[in-house]
């Protein structure tokens, strides 16, 4: 099954979280097609959270759907802003979405 492009996605999780009352903004457009598509909660309390794409091994069946897993958890705020700044000397084309929550809510499917 093919994939939801990564605009239409990310624009159907900003209006789901919205829907759910969670403060979020696109930081970053990466590629529409193709982009990777990485997630960093601030816990606004100078941690923040960060999440990408699942590693394609960790995945039991490719059904389409974009799973998650965690790159950061409860990490300085820098030290996260500096880890995006890797991903994106690597890869220009990726997309950031954060998210202001004290909670740490995200609405992602993670894989562990």
């Amino acid at each position: 099954m093919p994939r939801l492009r990564a605009d239409f996605w990310v624009s159907a999780h900003l209006r789901r979280l919205g829907v759910e009352g969670i403060p979020a903004v696109q930081r970053r457009r990466g590629s529409a097609e193709a982009g990777a598509i990485f997630i960093k909660v601030d816990r606004l309390d100078g941690t923040a959270d960060l999440y990408g794409p699942a590693p394609q091994a960790l995945i039991a069946a490719d059904d389409g759907e974009r799973r998650f897993s965690v790159m950061l958890t409860g990490a300085d705020s820098p030290d996260v802003e500096a880890r995006i700044a890797k991903e994106i000397r690597f890869d220009e084309d990726l997309w950031i979405i954060e998210i202001d929550d004290r909670d740490g809510r995200h609405g992602l499917e993670l894989v562990t």
